[in-house]
């Protein structure tokens, strides 16, 4: 069952950073996937700065600010690369 929490999380938290980074997302299916990783980030990230979160807000903060770093990184990638 977190499993399921877990991937509902990531996608409400791509959904939710493709919103607000408009023109550096990847359509509907790309952020939804960006987010789910974006929450193995964001909780990778604040665990470095000692930082935890608890209960479905708290993690879902957490999943989209790692899916927004997420989708800065790649845009800058992609802008470096291309």
């Amino acid at each position: 069952m977190n499993l399921l929490w877990f991937i509902l999380i990531g996608l409400a938290a791509g959904f939710l950073a493709g919103a607000v980074m408009k023109g550096h997302g990847f359509g509907l299916l790309g952020n939804l996937i960006v987010g789910v990783i974006g929450a193995l980030l964001g909780g990778f990230l604040l665990g470095l700065l000692g930082i935890y979160t608890a209960g479905v807000i708290g993690n879902l903060i957490s999943a989209f600010i790692g899916a927004v770093v997420l989708l800065v990184l790649i845009g800058f990638i992609k802008r470096k690369g291309g």
